[in-house]
């Protein structure tokens, strides 16, 4: 077996643009709230309102179709509103961490070539000083007041503009925009740069709505329909499996959003197929896992999800934590979910929960592979699922050509939901895309039934006497030893072994003798070649927003040593 096709019913994805998921949510749920924060609800029409009022406002703004506007904003319904209200007027989201140093920040507005930005008030200084070396000719701000009072005004001095001032007075029919879904981009969305510098990754409207709908049709048993409403022709999902495999039910999800809404992940598995699904999203502006714990008990929350520290961040206060009967499943992204955490969630949550990982990047729009989503369906701990539907995985040597079953190799990825290519950069382009099937740098394995687990990625493999290491295994392997609670091992440049293999632990209670024992002990289980040669006792490990570890700060580290 050298390819596996995915295992769902190919889906009939309709000819519209993503801008259809807002207007058929906005058809269909109408009155029920779709955001929750702080106190202030907003509902599936009433984002389609303000979206609309958005859009509107741009386009007087001279905003045209394809101009680009940056989303520099944390999760808050100011975000869902710029979001979708640029979409409707034919623009293309930029989304940008509002954390992002000065000078990423600068190099982000310049490469997309953002001709507005809606920014949070915290951070409007970050924007201020970029702007002369960017495109922008408006400045739009919002902040942490207008989550609650939509009322409050912001003064940002000249050239700024109140982000609720700018669009009060526009109407709230939206615009009639002519957008072709297979060449139009929805966004622009930039890497996470944990190996260096962000791509810019052209996303169509096509491969919005379509992995909107390979995920949500997946986790539901559903599948996609095309209804006329008051708020135009949208989508909505119908035929939802059985209760019995699916038992949250399409309008009755409750969830946390915690995943940025600026990263892939975020963007359309926890604003987008909430959306479609008919969700309610409690929103958080920041991880907290007690506030999060409290919410999740408050509100009911049917569904969980979210990267590994998460998780691991939760179960380390699941003791303080009230009744969670109501989570029927858990969904987990971004990088593998080590054994000893799902062992633990079973444990506290009930061997019954539906535990699923997915395997996705920017360059997909978010989703490639996930776990099978119905309750009986089979699991196999370790794999990150089987391919979405109408998605294409196979497995390579380092040569190109495709190996076996049960073999390591690079994995490639093909399917309507792979991006159109990186922005300007056709070098890029040439090595990512080969024969139609994107190279995602990741070292992964499939078995015979298709499910693929990934061991790591090819940029994080170091090389210790020829030998290939792959840090992946020995993180695994730190985790599951008492008192450490997080690992990253990367490799320190040596001139004779080429790498050495070097641990970073999060282990409070451990000394450096400690330490040592722990390292012994996983040298015990691997072979020569793959032994831990040093440990560092850390207070933290440097992690994207995407709760991706960036190792390229850890090897710097090193290498400056």
């Amino acid at each position: 077996m050298t390819v596996s096709v995915s295992p769902a019913a190919p889906i009939d994805y309709p000819d519209l643009p993503a801008t259809a998921l807002v207007r058929g949510a906005a058809n269909r749920w109408d009155q029920a709230t779709m955001l929750h924060q702080q106190g202030r609800e907003v509902s599936f029409a009433g984002l389609f309102a303000r979206a609309a009022a958005f859009a509107n406002a741009l386009r007087e703004a001279g905003v045209s179709r394809g101009d680009v506007v940056a989303l520099h904003l944390p999760n808050c319904p100011q975000y869902a509103i710029g979001y979708f209200g640029t979409l409707l007027a034919g623009a293309v989201v930029t989304p940008a961490n509002p954390l992002l140093p000065p000078d990423d920040l600068t190099a982000q507005l310049a490469d997309s070539g953002a001709v507005a930005v809606l920014t949070w008030e915290p951070a409007l200084r970050a924007v201020t000083a970029a702007r002369d070396a960017t495109s922008l000719r408006a400045v739009l701000v919002t902040g942490p007041e207008q989550i609650v009072d939509p009322a409050h005004r912001y003064s940002g001095g000249e050239g700024v503009t109140d982000f609720e001032e700018f669009h009060a007075g526009a109407a709230t029919t939206a615009p009639e925009v002519e957008i072709d879904p297979v060449r139009d981009l929805a966004h622009l969305a930039y890497t996470g740069g944990t190996t260096g510098r962000s791509k810019g990754v052209r996303i169509t409207h096509r491969n919005v709505l379509v992995n909107t709908l390979q995920a949500s049709c997946w986790g539901t048993g559903a599948i996609p329909a095309v209804v006329d409403g008051p708020h135009g022709r949208g989508v909505v999902l119908v035929d939802q499996g059985p209760e019995s495999e699916f038992p949250t039910r399409l309008g009755q999800g409750c969830a946390i959003a915690i995943a940025p809404w600026f990263h892939a992940m975020g963007t359309i598995g926890g604003l987008n197929i909430p959306l479609l699904a008919g969700s309610t999203t409690v929103v958080h502006g920041r991880f907290d896992p007690q506030a999060y714990l409290a919410d999740a008990v408050r509100f009911g929350v049917t569904s969980m999800s979210g990267a590994p520290p998460v998780f691991s961040a939760l179960l380390a206060c699941k003791d303080a934590a009230g009744d969670l009967s109501t989570v029927r499943s858990l969904t987990s992204g971004a990088a593998p979910l080590p054994g000893e955490v799902i062992a633990g969630l079973q444990a506290w949550l009930g061997s019954d929960i539906v535990i699923n990982e997915g395997y996705g990047l920017t360059e997909v729009t978010m989703a490639a592979t996930l776990g099978p989503a119905g309750r009986s369906a089979e699991r196999r701990t370790g794999t990150v699922g089987r391919p979405i539907a109408d998605t294409e995985i196979r497995i390579v040597d380092e040569h190109g050509a495709p190996v076996p079953a049960g073999t390591e190799g690079e994995v490639h990825v093909r399917g309507p939901q792979v991006m159109d290519g990186y922005s300007d950069r056709p070098e890029d382009n040439m090595a990512t895309f080969v024969d139609g099937w994107l190279r995602t740098g990741d070292v992964g394995v499939l078995d015979d039934d298709g499910f693929l687990r990934i061991v790591d990625r090819q940029k994080d493999m170091l090389l210790y006497k020829g030998y290939n290491v792959y840090p992946r295994e020995l993180e695994e392997l730190l985790l599951a030893q008492t008192g450490v609670l997080g690992a990253a091992v990367v490799g320190r440049p040596d001139a004779t072994a080429g790498e050495l293999p070097v641990a970073f632990l999060i282990a409070p209670e451990l000394d450096q003798a400690g330490a040592e024992a722990v390292i012994e002990a996983v040298n015990e289980r691997v072979v020569h070649y793959k032994r831990v040669r040093e440990v560092r006792l850390v207070e933290q490990i440097p992690v994207s927003t995407a709760g991706k570890v960036l190792k390229r700060e850890l090897r710097q580290g090193l290498a400056a040593e």
